[in-house]
């Protein structure tokens, strides 16, 4: 749905500018409606249970530093590129087969539980949560899910099947988020893992987040699923 179905407002009191330097957890509590979930993000937040593989209290987070993949930062290396060809890359097809594939059970680590993958499928359907699908002979074989809200893309979770093929979805959404060249449109990847910073994400101290979320915030939304992908990004050794 494009654009999206603004939701009514949340009654709920998020700050992330109170949080405390080095603090990753600001909050616990409130809910997961779409109203919540979308100040949230607007306020540098994002949700993930306490308790054990993520269900108990909801605790609202704010990593310092934060993880994030600027215009121009992704890297594709030659290996990588070679194997784009290989994938259909599309979005909005399968938004609640994705974030079950990243909700799978047998994960390690896993956070998602049936409450959050029910938010994030009204988000979904109230067009500000978006699915990047990868398929090869035409099987799922990888993607990943995020809240699109102006020139912030929140991503939440991704998964595969097949070797390279979250990495795929990945240069498909920075294709198609950053198409129009806007250079306040930033991807939040929350925290800068090495697999990530090795496509590029890059480690931002918290109030240079949120001074630069302000700005992406300002930037237009955009129609994900209609876009017209801009050229792969070059190539990075």
């Amino acid at each position: 749905m494009f654009p999206p179905v603004p939701p009514p407002p949340t009654p709920w009191q998020l700050d992330a500018a109170r949080a405390m330097e080095g603090d990753d957890l600001v909050a616990a509590g409130a809910d997961l409606e779409p109203g919540t979930l979308l100040e949230a993000y607007r306020l540098g937040l994002f949700p993930m249970g306490l308790g054990p593989d993520g269900h108990g209290t909801i605790g609202w987070w704010s990593p310092d530093p934060r993880g994030v993949i600027p215009a121009g930062a992704l890297k594709v290396r030659p290996s990588l590129r070679k194997v784009l060809a290989r994938f259909e890359v599309t979005v909005d097809t399968a938004f609640p087969d994705v974030v079950a594939a990243c909700a799978d059970p047998s994960r390690e680590g896993r956070w998602i539980t049936p409450a959050v993958e029910a938010a994030y499928l009204r988000l979904h359907e109230l067009g500000w949560a978006h699915s990047v699908e990868v398929r090869q002979e035409g099987d799922l074989v990888g993607g990943l899910y995020g809240v699109s809200i102006g020139g912030l893309f929140a991503g939440e979770s991704m998964f595969h099947t097949v070797r390279d093929a979250s990495k795929v979805a990945l240069v498909g959404l920075v294709r198609r988020f950053h198409a129009d060249g806007d250079p306040r449109r930033i991807i939040d990847v929350q925290w800068a893992t090495g697999h990530l910073r090795r496509l590029g994400a890059q480690e931002w101290p918290r109030a240079m987040y949120l001074e630069r979320l302000a700005a992406a915030l300002e930037a237009p939304q955009v129609d994900l699923a209609g876009v017209v992908p801009a050229p792969p990004p070059s190539s990075t050794e």
